[in-house]
């Protein structure tokens, strides 16, 4: 049996790793009501752990309560899709995909939340609110 490669320690470009690529954008069309919530399953999440390089699957839902602005679903499949090549932290991806989304529309809230599929024996979920709660 070949000897398998040491994985690298953790790094600051490991931290980073993903957080400020360039992304599709992700577009919005105009609300004509008020006071309603959506959610969006997106089952189909995939990106690469950039210390390991191995793939990493899950499900991101974005949960949120409309202002002026609705997304896209159709920018949003293609911005989610756009993770499939990128190296990033199931952390540091649910934390993007929550900025980028609310910057999109403007929700009065929102809340995404990643369920990663297990991995070395551990499931991992992971979720982010707009607006930001200060600590």
């Amino acid at each position: 049996m070949p000897a398998r490669k040491p994985v690298p320690e953790y790094t600051p470009q490991h931290a980073e790793s993903g957080t400020k690529i360039s992304l599709p954008e992700i577009e919005t069309w105009p609300n004509q009501y008020r006071g309603y919530e959506i959610t969006i399953t997106i089952p189909e999440y995939t990106s690469i752990c950039p210390r390991t390089h191995l793939p990493d699957f899950g499900t991101i839902t974005i949960h949120y309560l409309p202002g002026k602005k609705c997304l896209e679903l159709k920018s949003l499949k293609y911005y989610i899709l756009a993770y499939r090549n990128v190296g990033i932290f199931y952390e540091n991806a649910v934390n993007r995909i929550l900025d980028d989304a609310a910057r999109a529309c403007r929700p009065k809230w929102m809340v995404v939340k990643g369920e990663f599929t297990t991995r070395g024996g551990m499931h991992t979920t992971v979720e982010a609110r707009y607006p930001r709660r200060r600590n």
